[in-house]
């Protein structure tokens, strides 16, 4: 039995819809999963849901399809958002691909007064989130936010939202009357120096800030990151 791959697409799906891959995703169905004409494949986005598709058309660098029919819906999503400061290379790979897959919808990085690495490459960023949203089988990809200062992030935080402060200082892991499927969501975690007393102080006085305790031991960053996603990922999805 051949295996079924499953790919982003980010254009309109419709059913008869004859179109082509791109150059990349036609290398992966050819020589990779080794898919020929007749074979079927399933494409994605989270306006149109996900369609059955079958391959028609095969060249060096050419997949032409066809669109079938629906298999899944478009579908509600928690409006949870992960806000970061930016960490070495192959944790915050790791950090990205294991919350998108536990159902982060918008990754904001943020330079912070003691952030060590102070740039995003976003192109390899939004190559893991779509990977990883072909693998956990999620319909939307996430969206990446070019990298903003903290202040700035606090100050143009949206009023329906809820901020979650990971805070290794706070006893309490309280999480009622912050569960809204709806409205945005938001962990924010530090940098690998944590956050300095003037951030500190401005995360916690700020009116849709709520501090949660992860653990009593010190967590690296992308630890924390997974760790606070696993917790209102469940608690969104089975409240």
């Amino acid at each position: 039995m051949t295996s079924k791959a499953r790919l982003f697409y980010p254009k309109e799906l419709k059913s008869g819809l004859i179109s082509k891959l791109s150059e990349s995703q036609s290398h992966y169905i050819k020589n990779v999963m080794r898919l020929k004409p007749g074979d079927k494949i399933s494409l994605f986005n989270s306006s149109n849901g996900e369609w059955d598709v079958s391959i028609l058309v095969q060249g060096k660098d050419l997949t032409e399809f066809k669109v079938e029919k629906l298999s899944k819906p478009q579908e509600e999503h928690n409006n949870l958002w992960l806000a970061f400061s930016p960490i070495k290379k192959i944790p915050q790979d790791m950090m990205i691909q294991k919350t998108t897959e536990l159902g982060v919808q918008k990754f904001i990085p943020l330079l912070c007064e003691r952030s060590v690495v102070r740039e995003i490459n976003i192109e390899r960023a939004e190559k893991i989130v779509t990977e990883a949203s072909e693998q956990s089988n999620r319909i939307s990809v996430p969206e990446i936010l070019k990298i903003q200062n903290l202040e700035s992030f606090l100050k143009n935080f949206p009023e329906n939202g809820k901020l979650i402060f990971c805070d290794i200082n706070c006893d309490s892991s309280n999480l009622k009357n912050i569960l809204s499927r709806k409205d945005p969501i938001c962990i924010l975690i530090g940098p690998e120096g944590d956050f300095s007393e003037n951030e500190r102080q401005l995360i916690v006085n700020h009116k849709k800030t709520i501090s949660i305790s992860l653990a009593k031991n010190l967590l690296r960053a992308e630890t924390a990151a997974i760790a606070a996603t696993t917790i209102l990922s469940y608690n969104l999805n089975f409240k």
